[in-house]
Parts: structure tokens; sequence; C-alpha cells
């Protein structure tokens, strides 16, 4: 039987495409969760996002009960584990630093993925342009807080562990979801001690359930549901050191984005720097 994923493979084209459409439901979400952190802390807000996908997707796919345990769950539980705590570190981190900065210094773990799997010189200087192009649309400002700097830090690593975990269940369309669902329900589980934690007192907080409810369910259908079920469709197309690069389409999604929805307008040298990220996409081809 044919496999969907057999023409975008030929077609270079549809994967950069998919990324923008991450790039903007991502960001959308992003928004969403800082203004929820004067009500509830990063980390609860990266819990929320977590585990509101994780009850979609299960509604959604119904995974079997043998799909959460052997290699199938492991592998799946610590693709979740990681995408949770990566989660974490960055609400962190943009709770204390600008998005722009944070995006800068956590790019540092798929531009590693990414180095890992070249082997040409256009490979490096694709890596090359794609790291200095996402700096400059960051305007990074590396010494703004150290606590930010380090979340941002801890966040690039385990990008790069998601990157690669996610590579082991992107088999097929049916399984990715799968793994996902199971994954992101490990994650939300093993974490529900700690999100208990930092709920806030009572009172603490001036939503009401149902909207505390809702505003999780909104996180979590567009900062994971449609991101990350997007990122394992790329990875299918594209293999992980191509993903990688593609992951550099993200700034320009989060840049346009404010430009277009919060005035943020453009800099010239931020501009410099998207063109210096489509070149490095043009140049790394899938192999």
């Amino acid at each position: 039987m044919k496999q969907p994923i057999d023409v975008p493979k030929r077609n270079p084209v549809i994967a950069p495409f998919l990324m923008v459409l991450n790039g903007v439901s991502l960001y959308a979400g992003a928004a969403l969760a800082v203004g929820l952190f004067e009500q509830f802390s990063p980390a609860l807000v990266a819990w929320m996002r977590v585990g509101s996908a994780a009850g979609i997707l299960l509604v959604l796919n119904r995974p079997s009960i043998r799909n959460f345990s052997g290699k199938t769950g492991f592998n799946a539980a610590v693709y979740g584990i990681s995408t949770m705590a990566m989660n974490i570190t960055f609400y962190e981190a943009i709770a204390r630093i600008p998005m722009g900065t944070a995006v800068a210094i956590e790019f540092m773990g798929p531009i590693m993925v990414a180095a890992l799997g070249s082997r040409t010189v256009r490979d490096w200087v694709a890596l090359i342009l794609a790291g200095v192009g996402v700096v400059i649309i960051s305007g990074a400002q590396w010494s703004a807080n150290s606590s930010g700097v380090m979340f941002a830090m801890a966040a690039a690593a385990l990008w790069a562990i998601y990157i690669v975990v996610g590579n082991r269940i992107a088999g097929d369309a049916s399984s990715s979801r799968t793994g996902m669902a199971v994954g992101f329900t490990w994650a939300a589980v093993l974490s529900l001690p700690l999100a208990i934690w930092w709920w806030p007192g009572l009172g603490a907080s001036s939503f009401s359930g149902v909207e505390v409810v809702g505003l999780a369910l909104g996180l979590g259908v567009l900062s994971a549901v449609i991101p990350y079920g997007l990122d394992q469709v790329v990875l299918r197309m594209a293999g992980r050191a191509y993903f990688a690069i593609l992951l550099a389409i993200l700034p320009i999604s989060a840049a346009l984005m404010g430009a277009l929805a919060l005035g943020q307008m453009l800099s010239v040298a931020e501009v410099a720097g998207i063109i210096l990220v489509v070149v490095a996409v043009a140049l790394r081809r899938p192999r």
C-alpha cells in the first residue's frame, strides 16, 4: 500500500510551509501562556499545556493499554517527559527574559543536532547562516538575566533531546499520533504531584474552574497538539538533520506575528536575519 508520506518527501517545499504553520500556532499559544503567568507559575502553565494536549490526544487516538508499556511505551514516555521538561524550562525563561532572547539561546539545541547530522561544506554553511540569522532576529541579550539565560540553556539541551527522541516515534502518522498521546499522558501523570504543588492557593486566581479548563484546552491545542503534530509530519518528510534546520523558521513566524498582531515592526537587522535563515533553509536539502 502506498504511504501518504511518499509525495511530501519528493517535494521539499511542503516541509518549510508546514513549519511556518507550526510557528504561527506555537507562538499564538506562547502569547496566551504569557498572559497566564500573572495567575499561575510558568511551570504550572507548561503542565497545563502538555496535560490538556494529552487529554485531547487520548480522545482522538484512543491508544490501547499495551501502547503504554514495553519499548513503545518507554520511548513515548521519554518523548513526553523531555517535552514537558522543555516546556517548563522555556516558560520559566520567557517569564524572566524577552522571548526573542530565550528563543535565540534555545535554538542552540536544534542547531547542534543539525551539526551532528551534517557531513558536507554546504551543510555547515547552512548551519552557520541559520545560527547567525536566529541570533540576529532575536537580538539576544545574553547578560539580561542570569537565571533566565540558564533556563533557556536548559531548554536548548532538552530541545535537542526532543528532536532525537521524537524521531524514534515518527515512523508513520498513526504511530506518531499514538506515541504523542501516550508520551504526553505519561508526562502529565508522572508530574501531577508537582502540578498540585505549583497550584495557587484558594482565591489566588481570578479565573473560574471553567475558564481554567478552557484556557488549558486552548493552550494545549495551539501550543502542543498542532505544533507537535506538525513536528512529526515534518520529521517523516525531512529527517532529523533537515528538521533541525527547518526549526529556524520558527523565529521568522514569531517575528512576523509580533509585527502583525502586536505592532512590533521589524528592524533592518531582523530582516537581514530572516534572509539568512531563509537562505540556510534553501541550502540544506533533505537526503
